[in-house]
């Protein structure tokens, strides 16, 4: 008789898995040990030094892309938050209606459309915004930032609203709760894992886009991922291993710290 199939016993699945993982972090590996070369070479070692990264902290450029970079990213996580919790309440809890398949669609849109391509787009109505009203402030990148970001923090509000019990509102609602309160007192304290997870997910992605901020920011907007951009088209230094391996630095605390504050939720 015939085995039935079984993904976890295939020949050689275990080879390409692990032959998968080496491709994929051996590179972050390699780029955060040679942050720590005394040298210039990005392929030589030459001994252990935190020079890289004095001379990034000492770099002005650095330091004032990374603020601009810090509060473009706590301000688009704001605001997308804020628009995704009432769109995956409405989402998740309204009555069935026409449209909704097509409003689903429209919130997690950037994540289908290729980023270039919303890149475009936003370029194309921010620059005719900015000619017709003269304003070239970082009010163009947090909207930018904050519409692309969006359906990265929609996705685990909505899944951690499908997974609620439904009846700990309709409880509240039944002893004349008002629709606020219940949300407040019931709602709310239940959802935050997914809020957390989606503001730290659109943080994350809104530090280290690339893409869409090349395209709508402008002159002396530099983020630090454009700057480091900028950096790879002249002289290569390991300052640009240090500094992102700062930045992973940054997305692992933001992981290990949602992993604690979720475990205490429960």
């Amino acid at each position: 008789m015939a085995k039935a199939f079984d993904v976890r016993h295939q020949t050689g699945f275990a080879g390409i898995a692990m032959a998968c993982f080496v491709l994929l972090y051996l590179p972050i590996v390699l780029l955060v040990v040679y942050s720590f070369n005394s040298g210039m070479s990005l392929a030589v070692w030459e001994g252990f030094s935190w020079r890289w990264y004095a001379s990034a902290w000492d770099n002005d450029q650095v330091r004032s892309a990374t603020m601009r970079s810090l509060v473009l990213a706590l301000s688009a996580t704001a605001l997308a938050t804020a628009c995704a919790v009432p769109a995956a309440l409405a989402m998740s809890r309204a009555r069935r209606f026409n449209g909704q398949g097509l409003i689903f669609a429209m919130i997690n849109q950037p994540l289908m459309v290729p980023e270039i391509v919303t890149a475009v787009a936003l370029l194309i109505v921010f620059a005719a915004v900015k000619v017709a009203t003269g304003y070239t402030g970082m009010g163009f990148l947090i909207l930018a930032h904050a519409a692309f970001c969006i359906p990265f923090a929609y996705m685990p509000i909505k899944a951690r609203l499908e997974g609620m019990d439904k009846q700990l509102e309709q409880a509240g609602q039944d002893l004349y709760g008002t629709p606020w309160r219940v949300f407040r007192r019931i709602t709310l304290p239940q959802l935050w894992p997914g809020i957390l997870a989606g503001a730290m997910l659109a943080f994350v992605i809104s530090l280290d886009d690339v893409v869409i901020t090349e395209f709508v920011k402008s002159a002396g907007q530099d983020t630090l991922p454009t700057y480091m951009l900028g950096q790879l088209r002249r002289v290569v230094t390991p300052e640009v291993n240090a500094i992102a391996t700062m930045l992973l630095a940054i997305s692992v605390v933001m992981v290990v710290a949602f992993f604690f504050l979720s475990k205490t939720k429960k």
